[in-house]
């Protein structure tokens, strides 16, 4: 019995020792990649560290693996894990210092299929420091920037890049919601070319804004402000000019374009977003206004709805909590839809404003409306005097350039029994006096009657043949599809400024 198990031992010894001798890699379920014992163990280590929150030895444990094995397996995996620990520690400090690590793996690693992975996470973070609209953007606008990258260097991650445009989606409500705000501010102080300035840049950037029709509404309200300036402005008479006055075509034509460009803001909320609140506001605006009212298609009101349909609805609770959290609510955001990958050109409110003017004053686009002056004399010799300012010139109409050398002998002079010339009749009444034209130049600064008022189905009606009518029927929606489309009214502006 006694040599039966000492035979026992002396096979479960050997077992021992072949086992300890084998150069077999050993599988960690973790990372799952083969590699040698003494790095699994100390990943593994590592990695139940972290499991317990224990983020210091976590990274010690990993750098001594980074150190001590630099041709491992697990290198990648393991300086992704610092970042890790970083990133799970959270805190101001420790989330930069992850986004470092981060960073630092994708300049390492750009080709491992874990880069997405950083990229990701690095937009995350800016994503959770974010601030409500009206307070520092910075986080978002750096969030925004990440995202984009994500999105456009690893396309072919399409799990990661589908969380990336989500995300994207909420960063860039944020961001809208705080060019609003400021083209609101500007609105009720009457800044209307930087109102309007901000509001373009918005509806051309951020199309799936919750509130794209409130900012094409008051869109169309600063031009309307800006005709009533206009209109309110004194009109040049010839005989009495005023200071500030503005001629009576230019008047009628800048009312004219303006009135053109608060239409377009108004059709734009029918068009493209048929489903929210503003539509009913924007026909009544574009009657008040004799413009036409357009009619939208079946595709743009599915794509409105279906873009309506995908924001949350915010619990009392949420809104609630939003009062006192720091960063904003963004249950708003749309989910549906693609994000504005590449920034359009930004409006400027001076640009605006001089392009407005120049379309009025009927100058060409590609025109910059400079002058040259001619100066006739030839170039000064070498001994003359240089030109002095209240020299007198030939095209100056309070002085008169002396002659310096003697009179032409043939220059036509009048005789001197020449008689000036007057008619013999009685005067014409038709003849503008000084006082007459006064007052028809008075008369002509009234404005000028609105144009007549023009509806569909006058359109219809002059447009051609039905067959025509019946095709372009086909693919418009009805009102009954757009109202059976609205989803309950969100708090807005309904009345901005009366006009």
């Amino acid at each position: 019995m006694s040599r039966r198990s000492s035979l026992v031992a002396v096979l479960g010894v050997l077992l021992m020792v072949t086992a300890a001798c084998t150069n077999k890699k050993a599988v960690n379920p973790l990372a799952n990649v083969g590699s040698k014992q003494p790095d699994k163990v100390l990943f593994d280590r590592a990695m139940d560290a972290m499991k317990h929150n224990r983020f210091d030895v976590a990274r010690m444990t990993l750098q001594t693996l980074i150190n001590t094995y630099p041709d491992s397996e697990f290198i990648a995996r393991a300086k992704l894990a610092v970042g890790d620990s970083w990133y799970a520690e959270g805190g101001t400090a420790s989330l930069a210092q992850a986004e470092q690590e981060y960073r630092d793996f994708e300049t390492f690693f750009p080709n491992m299929p874990e880069a997405a992975e950083a990229q990701l996470k690095i937009a995350n973070i800016q994503y959770q420091q974010m601030e409500k609209s009206d307070r520092d953007y910075t986080h978002a606008r750096r969030a925004e920037d990440e995202y984009r990258n994500l999105i456009m260097q690893y396309p072919d991650n399409p799990k990661l890049v589908k969380e990336g445009k989500e995300r994207l989606l909420e960063v860039q409500e944020v961001l809208a919601d705080r060019e609003f705000g400021i083209g609101k501010f500007y609105f009720y102080r009457m800044s209307y070319p930087a109102s309007i300035a901000r509001l373009k840049t918005l509806v051309e950037k951020y199309p799936l804004y919750s509130r794209a029709d409130e900012a094409l509404y008051l869109l169309g309200q600063n031009y309307e402000g800006q005709m009533t300036q206009m209109r309110a402005r004194p009109t040049c008479v010839k005989t009495a000019p005023r200071a500030g006055c503005v001629p009576e075509q230019v008047k009628a034509n800048m009312v004219e374009e303006l009135t053109k460009q608060a239409a377009g803001a108004y059709s734009q909320i029918i068009t493209r977003y048929p489903v929210m609140d503003r539509g009913d506001d924007a026909k009544k605006r574009l009657a008040a206004l004799h413009q036409p009212i357009p009619r939208p298609t079946k595709a743009a009101v599915a794509q409105n709805r279906a873009e309506e349909e995908s924001r949350r609805d915010s619990s009392p609770l949420d809104l609630a909590m939003s009062l006192v959290k720091k960063g904003p609510n963004v249950d708003l955001a749309a989910h549906v839809g693609e994000p504005t990958l590449v920034d359009p050109t930004p409006v400027a409110a001076n640009q605006e404003a001089l392009r407005t003017t120049r379309e009025a004053m009927g100058i060409p686009a590609g025109e910059h409306g400079v002058s040259a002056e001619i100066v006739s004399g030839g170039v000064p010799a070498a001994n003359d005097p240089a030109p002095r300012s209240d020299t007198a010139t030939d095209s100056g109409p309070l002085f008169a350039r002396q002659p310096t050398s003697a009179p032409d002998p043939n220059e036509l002079k009048p005789s001197a029994d020449a008689t000036v010339l007057k008619p013999s009749g009685p005067p014409d009444p038709n003849e503008l006096t000084p006082v007459a034209e006064a007052q028809n130049a008075v008369a002509n600064s009234q404005p000028l009657p609105p144009p007549v008022q023009v509806n569909e189905i006058q359109q219809a009606q002059a447009a051609g043949t039905s067959t025509v009518a019946s095709a372009g029927s086909s693919s418009l929606a009805s009102d009954q599809d757009v109202s059976s489309s609205k989803k309950k009214k969100k708090k807005g502006l309904k009345k901005i400024m009366p006009f």
